[in-house]
């Protein structure tokens, strides 16, 4: 029965080649889609995958990573004094806008840190070095944004605000899909660089157990050039305080502590504000439905595609079927033959077009930062996925085949 599915296949080559064109077609959307799904929502937890902080600290109102309130950054040294608490740091995320040497502006994603810490670090680094953040306006970016910000490389300039700021590294794979251009600099820099040009009055206090920050900013023309960055008071305001637990220290319970004693805040283990911020780009926006839609029309095209390719083969040979039944072949043993077709169809469309998607995905990560994880699992549920549509398909083939009279053979 083998030979006969197998001599049907390829009987017709283009018609085998459109056949196998469109499960490479719904393969690689469906991969293609889904891959992307998997590798966006990876990215926009990067910084926080790469922390070895156990506790991120945040204002109340935090929906995630970088849709939050400030908060005084005098609650670093308050947590530091906390039983359980090893070591906590400053992390200071702001948006700012970014002037190219060619005059083109961009919005950018200033994440300030302190670089002789030890709870951030957001990658791997390709050239310079962390320290190197410690001179005053410089930043390190990810070596994918280098062409959308009109970078060739180390040591090149442009403007931050109104600061003139320079390349001091690069890293890679660290940039959220979802976000503007992501540039790692110290926290005095950062702070500096989003209030550059402007005179601010800033305040935080809490009031009924909340914090209430009032920021006043007013544009001063013709700003001169900025001055060195001050270090940060306690008055000015970060975005989180990472937290590194003492060893041994039960992580619950350090977060139960860390709120009852620094009012208007809420703490998140490292998974937790990963899962939340992946929650909040799959569920709260549309970008998972989007790309699950596609995928689902990949499937529908491939069904349609290899059905009717099917269909079509088992009319063409209705009378090799009938010889089947007339010799007693039960429809068991017909049905095998067309099920085994509608197999290798599946291997032979799935194999090229995985190959395919994983060449596509280093291009796109080397070439855009854009990352298609395409994992074993996930390989592994296309596949699935695919001799799925594919058997399926062969059952309006089974239908056609249902309903042959052996006596079709002795007709002219």
């Amino acid at each position: 029965m083998a030979s006969i599915a197998r001599k049907n296949l390829f009987e017709d080559i283009p018609r085998f080649l459109v056949a196998q064109a469109g499960i490479m077609f719904a393969v690689s959307l469906v991969t293609i889609q889904t891959g992307i799904l998997s590798g966006f929502t990876r990215s926009t937890t990067t910084v926080i995958d790469n922390s070895p902080a156990d506790i991120w600290v945040s204002a109340n109102e935090m929906v995630y990573l970088e849709l939050t309130l400030p908060i005084p950054a005098g609650l670093v040294a308050q947590a530091q004094q906390l039983q359980g608490v090893e070591r906590a740091e400053a992390l200071s995320i702001r948006g700012a806008t970014w002037r190219s040497s060619n005059g083109e502006i961009s919005p950018v994603r200033l994440i300030g840190f302190d670089p002789a810490g030890r709870l951030f670090r957001p990658g791997d680094l390709l050239a310079g070095r962390w320290s190197d953040l410690s001179e005053p306006y410089s930043f390190i970016l990810d070596k994918a944004n280098l062409d959308s910000l009109h970078l060739n490389g180390v040591g090149d300039a442009a403007t931050i605000s109104s600061i003139p700021a320079k390349l001091v590294g690069l890293t890679e794979r660290t940039q959220s899909i979802a976000s503007s251009a992501f540039l790692y600099t110290s926290l005095e820099s950062a702070n500096a660089y989003a209030t550059s040009g402007l005179t601010s009055s800033t305040s935080c206090q809490i009031v009924g157990g909340e914090f209430q920050c009032t920021n006043v900013y007013r544009r001063t023309p013709n700003a001169p050039p900025a001055p060195k960055p001050a270090p940060l008071t306690a008055n000015d305001t970060i975005t989180y305080v990472l937290i590194q637990a003492a060893p041994g220290e039960d992580l619950q319970a350090l977060k139960q502590r860390l709120q009852a004693n620094l009012p208007g805040i809420k703490a998140y283990t490292k998974v937790e504000m990963a899962d939340l911020t992946r929650d909040y780009w799959q569920r709260r926006t549309g970008i998972g439905f989007i790309l699950g839609l596609g995928a689902v029309v990949g499937i529908i095209v491939g069904m349609v595609i290899v059905g009717q390719i099917l269909y079509s083969s088992v009319s063409d040979h209705l009378r090799e079927f009938g010889t089947l039944k007339a010799m007693g072949a039960s429809d068991w043993l017909i049905y095998r033959v067309i099920v085994e077709q509608a197999l290798w169809m599946a291997v032979l469309g799935y194999l090229p077009s995985m190959g395919l998607c994983l060449g596509l995905g280093v291009w796109t990560l080397a070439t855009q930062g854009i990352m298609i994880l395409i994992t074993p699992a996930m390989a592994a549920g296309v596949f699935g996925i695919t001799v799925v549509m594919c058997v399926g398909s062969a059952l309006f083939a089974i239908q056609k085949v249902t309903h042959v009279d052996p006596a079709i053979v002795f007709k002219v």
